[in-house]
């Protein structure tokens, strides 16, 4: 019989203060097989884990149970401790006393002791039949991928590029630059936008590391950690851009003028060229649902004024396959339609406007050189109402969220209102001001004493034309007024939402989400830019909303957790995964169907019968994608899946101590 070691921590008062842990402690060393049992104030502190490590070298155990918290707080703690004794890391049973026991009957002591003590006779059993596990090995590919080309993924892309590895940037549009490329000024310091993402644009252009993949997507992703396989698609351009030299010949020639969306709809663009003249690569595209040479009409405009013949009417998609060892998600947000905010005027009158919009206005390079301007005439607007959560908080509209940096921005458009209107009046309508960040505060209280913004505490009612003004109606709940503005400019600080592809990105690259659509992180706190699937990492606004500060730490961190995971030649994977007995297996598939992480793949067992082959249909689990979720156990027919560290006589024996010790405790 194995000699097995049990070690009762107290964790304060958050078990002791329920639990009689030296009455668990006692009655542990009464099972067979149990030859040393203790208790302790802090198991996870050095002298607790002095305690363990000496315990297994003097009398030799086979296995320990500690008592304590969740094994997903302290099991590594206690594996590493077992392990430098010389046991076997995954010989440690984690019994947890605390969130499954004292936290949950805080005012019954001797149920807890009792419960307490069913707990750890179980995790006795269990570890009694545990095997010793060795970790696998896998190769890994020292290559990154990062998914989308704003600010945070250039910074990820830039940090893994200067860490030495190579690193394939992948953008939907035909320039990085994301939604900052947009942006006229950045909180709290009103610097240039331009002025800080351009250079970080242009690095990451030139950076020998980097390769660029503009205006394509990923359609499949394959493999596992250190070895995926992407499939990318890139969209045809119509324009060679290894013979263009970005003269804009082409652009200037075009007929062809539509709406731009990257002006929010109050610019136009040409059918060819590029959205903004910092635009990297600095190469122009052709729009084929507006140039008339690809409607069928006869132009040829472009092409004749290309002074090295770059124009490819026949350019069509390719697929690219690339194998990467990391991915890193960084596709950031949208912004909520505007047919869900009809009660404000958005999109019906032509001066009801979203704050992208205004940063377009205040762009030197934007529609109006940076000059604030009526969409409807073109007059400058002397009183402007900024209503805040347009969408955000707001529960009927799906996005009971707050997004984050509408409170930030609108105390910036109004700052930037004052300056570029002296003899102006901002109002804001605001549910409550949230400024949270260094110098936030401070900024805001700025827009208000020294800019003049008028705040108002309370939600608008309508919105709707009178004259050439803009009527608002809302409320005043400080003062309890009814609140009527005669306004010449209404800009909505509408809702941060998830990419409209945020959910089909999500199963590309098998990670989950919230009821929202933001990619979900393995741990809100302790693993927050890695995702359940190892290997791929999150960050940014892809996550939920973030300013531009939030997301570049975040960016940063998960490029060094790649840094971490390419600087290994090999990676060591948690043997706790499924195994398939291929003698008992028939091959239905149906574990296949089960696995959420698309880690079982079929094979075929050849051997030779007489004088011919025969082949025969089984599984195989991919150790590098498995996440020993058990899923497949249970549904196999065969009884030929099982989970190591957790196979069925492993549970049966934790469910009858649970039941003996249940029955002499009555």
């Amino acid at each position: 019989m194995r000699k097995i070691g049990v070690f009762v921590c107290h964790c304060g008062l958050n078990i002791a203060g329920t639990v009689d842990v030296k009455r668990v402690a006692e009655r542990c060393a009464e099972i067979p097989g149990v030859v040393h049992s203790e208790d302790y104030s802090y198991m996870c502190s050095d002298p607790g884990q002095n305690l363990i490590a000496e315990a297994i070298e003097e009398k030799d155990l086979e296995g320990i149970v500690v008592a304590a918290c969740s094994p997903t707080m302290h099991e590594p703690t206690f594996r590493a401790a077992a392990e430098a004794a010389g046991l076997n890391p995954y010989q440690v049973q984690m019994a947890n006393i605390r969130e499954q026991c004292s936290w949950v009957h805080p005012d019954d002591e001797e149920e807890a002791t009792r419960k307490a003590e069913g707990i750890v006779g179980a995790a006795v059993e269990k570890v009694r039949r545990d095997e010793p596990l060795v970790p696998h090995e896998i190769p890994i590919t020292k290559k990154a991928m990062v998914v989308g080309g704003g600010i945070t993924g250039m910074q990820a892309a830039l940090d893994i590029a200067d860490a030495g590895y190579p690193v394939i940037l992948v953008e939907r549009e035909a320039t990085i630059g994301g939604r900052m490329a947009q942006l006229s000024e950045t909180f709290p310091t009103l610097d240039c936008a331009s002025c800080i993402l351009t250079p970080k644009m242009a690095e990451v252009g030139r950076h020998p590391l980097i390769e660029l993949m503009a205006y394509s997507e990923v359609e499949e992703v394959s493999g596992s950690v250190g070895n995926f396989r992407v499939r990318v698609r890139q969209k045809p351009t119509y324009v060679d851009w290894d013979a263009c030299m970005g003269c804009m010949q082409c652009q200037q020639q075009c007929p062809s003028e539509v709406e731009s969306e990257f002006e929010r709809g109050l610019g136009t663009k040409k059918a060819i060229g590029v959205d903004f003249p910092q635009a990297i690569p600095n190469r122009p595209k052709i729009d084929p649902e507006h140039c008339a040479h690809l409607r069928g009409d006869f132009c040829w405009l472009c092409s004749r004024s290309c002074p090295v013949d770059a124009i490819d009417y026949e350019q069509e998609e390719r697929i690219v396959e690339e194998e990467v060892g990391a991915i890193v998600l960084s596709t950031g947000y949208d912004m909520l339609p505007q047919e869900v905010l009809g009660e404000y005027g958005y999109g019906k009158y032509p001066d009801v406007i979203d704050s992208m919009a205004f940063e377009r206005m205040k762009s030197s390079s934007g529609p109006t050189g940076g000059e604030i301007r009526r969409p409807s005439d073109g007059e400058i607007p002397k009183e402007v109402v900024f209503i805040q959560c347009a969408g955000s908080r707001d529960p009927d509209k799906g996005q009971s969220y707050c997004s984050k940096i509408c409170c930030m921005y609108t105390a910036k458009h109004a700052t930037l209102y004052h300056h570029s209107v002296p003899d102006g009046q901002a109002y804001i309508f605001y549910t409550d001001v949230r400024a949270g960040g260094k110098g936030y505060e401070e900024f805001v209280q700025r827009t208000v004493e020294e800019d003049n913004a008028l705040y108002l505490r309370g939600r608008v009612s309508r919105v709707y034309p009178e004259g050439d003004k803009i009527l608002v109606k809302g409320v005043d709940t400080l003062s309890d007024e009814n609140v009527e503005i005669h306004a010449d400019l209404v800009v909505l600080a509408t809702a941060v939402t998830p990419r409209t592809d945020a959910r089909e990105m999500a199963r590309i690259f098998n990670v989950g989400t919230d009821e929202h659509g933001f990619l979900n992180e393995a741990h809100i706190k302790l693993r927050p830019v890695e995702t359940t699937t190892p290997g791929v990492y999150v960050a940014g606004a892809v996550r939920g909303p973030r300013d531009i500060s939030d997301a570049a730490a975040e960016a940063s961190g998960a490029a060094s957790k790649v840094a971490m995971l390419l600087s290994r030649e090999e990676m060591e994977t948690d043997p706790l995964i499924a195994e398939v007995d291929e003698g008992d297996c028939s091959g239905c598939l149906w574990c296949v169907a089960a696995c959420p992480f698309d880690a079982i793949e079929e094979k075929y067992l050849t051997r030779r019968v007489g004088d011919r082959e025969v082949s025969r249909r089984v599984v195989e689990v991919n150790v590098g994608v498995c996440q020993g979720c058990g899923a497949c156990t249970v549904a196999c027919r065969d009884g030929a899946m099982n989970l190591k560290g957790y196979k069925d006589e492993q549970i049966l024996a934790e469910v009858e101590s649970i039941c003996l010790i249940a029955g002499s405790q009555q």
